[in-house]
């Protein structure tokens, strides 16, 4: 019995990187990929005989978080594994609130995630060891992180500025200059910027930004 698969991911190449691990396995079949849980919910409206979803996170338009509680509502029957790059507690939580059935790292071997998924099919739950360890201290205490996400993001006020200058899709260079700054303290505060949002680039940044209303 094969098992039908969509991928939202919103990087074209990790999307093919996808498609072809499954591509070792006959079980597997990609019926469809998305960029984002928009794409995904109009794709589901046309055919959601699917399966099993491998869902990014951060994405533009519409998250992963929020397109799997979507899913979860509308398709009951659809699993989910996240398949992302962030390991933060703050996305796992959210990801089990909503009822994520599974969390694995993009850096699976194709073995490990053809595994993951026929378990999550037979009603397990596909986790990495490091997340499998860091859901069960989250699940223990579920009140004391929320109110630790609360109060998570804090940048400085030169920060903000930085931040919002990138929002304007502005160059080191440019910023620097607006800011009476050198291009490599713009540099350094945008590495502290990431670091603290937790992300992997402007476009995150800005996204992740905007949602906590930082900017």
């Amino acid at each position: 019995m094969s098992i039908k698969i969509a991928i939202v991911d919103d990087n074209h190449f990790l999307q093919k990187t996808i498609v072809e691990k499954l591509s070792f396995f006959t079980e597997l079949q990609c019926r469809f990929t998305a960029l984002n849980g928009k794409e995904l919910l109009e794709k589901l409206e046309d055919n959601h005989n699917i399966d099993l979803i491998l869902m990014d996170i951060e994405m533009p338009e519409m998250d992963g978080i929020e397109a799997t509680e979507r899913v979860k509502n509308k398709y009951p029957h659809i699993k989910i594994i996240m398949l992302t790059v962030f390991d933060n507690d703050e996305n796992i939580f959210n990801a089990i609130k909503v009822g994520a059935d599974g969390y694995l790292l993009k850096e699976v071997n194709a073995k490990d995630l053809c595994q993951g998924i026929v378990e999550t099919m037979n009603g397990g739950a596909a986790m990495n060891p490091s997340i499998a360890l860091k859901t069960l201290k989250l699940l223990r205490n579920p009140i004391e992180f929320e109110r630790k996400c609360a109060d998570e993001i804090k940048l400085t006020t030169r920060e903000i500025e930085v931040l919002e200058q990138l929002s304007k899709g502005l160059s080191y260079n440019v910023i620097a200059d607006n800011l009476i700054l050198s291009p490599g303290t713009v540099r350094k505060h945008i590495e502290n910027i990431y670091g603290k949002l937790q992300v992997h680039n402007k476009i995150e940044a800005i996204e992740k930004a905007k949602n906590n209303k930082l900017i």
